[in-house]
């Protein structure tokens, strides 16, 4: 997860640094690749595809783990993907995510419409993984304290309030 928290920050970072910087709209992923070249050369696009690559890979992996942590969690039982509950939260995570992507045709729409899925789901995997881990017969002796599950609940109050005023700016 550090990973792909690392891999969006930095595509996040250079986004906003390149092409906000001058107000630049972007409306097609090969725009977004021209505006990088005089940061990154002839090999803007490769750099751009692979840094993509990674952090679709990354975000994948990552729902896979919480789909099957979020499954296994709902049955009373840890992650571990040799249990057939983990295994179909992963299944079930990834599968989804194929079928969405064999349905959009645009790929600059298909990754605008996928942020705004995750944008949209994060709340209930937050609240989710809140519940399960300051569930002790779930997380047994490593159950969330009172303070930080107080502490999660802010947080995640905090992101639904962002990704809803998020929601309602895009209306």
């Amino acid at each position: 997860m550090i990973i792909g928290w690392a891999i969006n920050s930095a595509i996040i970072m250079l986004a906003a640094a390149t092409f906000f910087a001058d107000r630049i709209p972007v409306n097609q992923l090969q725009q977004a690749v021209d505006i990088l070249k005089p940061l990154l050369g002839s090999h803007a696009g490769i750099v751009f595809a692979v840094a993509l690559l990674f952090s679709g890979l990354a975000s994948s992996i990552t729902s896979g783990i919480a789909g099957g942590s979020i499954l296994a969690g709902i049955y009373g039982e840890p992650y571990d993907i040799k249990d057939s509950h983990s295994r179909l939260g992963v299944i079930l995570s990834l599968v989804l995510a194929v079928l969405i992507i064999f349905v959009i045709s645009n790929p600059y729409q298909g990754l605008i419409i996928s942020q705004m899925i995750l944008s949209i789901q994060l709340p209930f995997t937050i609240f989710t993984q809140i519940r399960l881990t300051s569930d002790s017969t779930v997380m047994g002796v490593h159950v969330n304290k009172k303070r930080t599950t107080a502490l999660l609940l802010l947080i995640g109050a905090i992101v639904t309030f962002l990704n809803i005023r998020l929601l309602v700016s895009l209306f």
